[in-house]
């Protein structure tokens, strides 16, 4: 694995960082998002795979050794081109940024030492790993209503569409009941503190 700090990894060109250009991409992307983690604090590190890794998701966090690393396994892996070419039109750079925000957020709960603790009167019977997703997936959301609040609806949409994939109800990824609750849009003045209010409340009622 190659590992690197973002800001080099997204000034360098493909051919001379060894990167490919799709990883630089989603990187570029992703840039504000890590940005802000760096600006933050956050323990994070960028991992590139530079083997085959065909079948695995083409972003994730892992977390080693108290550092979040935010992984990268994009290559002969027909699902990271696959996921750019489902981006919403003239909106691919705002996808990218929720996309990250949302694997920001997982390392923000492990840094947190939160990883998988229920929001008050969570229901204990639903998986843990689908309350952090879908944590997640509202933390991208509220990322997107605070810094591109114009494109919160096709982001949301488009969000909608991507849980609807191959959705496995009950699974670590069915986050629907938290997104579709999210419709309307979060609080413009504190949409974080928005989305966990919905989190806590939607996890109450969640099966």
């Amino acid at each position: 694995m190659m590992l690197m700090g973002w800001m080099l990894a997204t000034a360098l060109p493909a051919a001379a960082g060894g990167l490919t250009a799709t990883e630089t991409r989603w990187l570029r992307g992703a840039a504000p998002v890590l940005a802000d983690a760096e600006a933050r604090g956050l323990p994070l590190d960028i991992v590139v795979q530079p083997q085959p890794t065909t079948g695995l998701a083409p972003l994730a966090l892992g977390f080693v050794d108290g550092r979040c690393k935010f992984v990268l396994s994009m290559r002969a892996n027909p699902e990271s081109e696959a996921t750019l070419e489902r981006l919403p039109p003239g909106r691919e750079d705002a996808a990218l940024e929720l996309m990250a925000a949302h694997e920001v957020a997982h390392c923000e709960r492990h840094v947190q030492g939160a990883w998988h603790g229920r929001p008050p009167g969570a229901d204990a019977a639903t998986d843990p790993e689908r309350r952090e997703e879908a944590w997640a997936d509202l933390a991208g959301l509220a990322w997107i209503q605070a810094r591109r609040p114009a494109d919160y609806a096709a982001l949301h949409a488009w969000l909608v569409a991507e849980r609807q994939r191959d959705r496995l109800p009950g699974g670590a990824h069915d986050t629907l009941d938290w997104v579709d609750a999210a419709a309307s849009g979060l609080d413009a003045a504190s949409p974080l503190a928005a989305a966990a209010a919905l989190w806590a409340r939607v996890a109450a009622a969640a099966r």
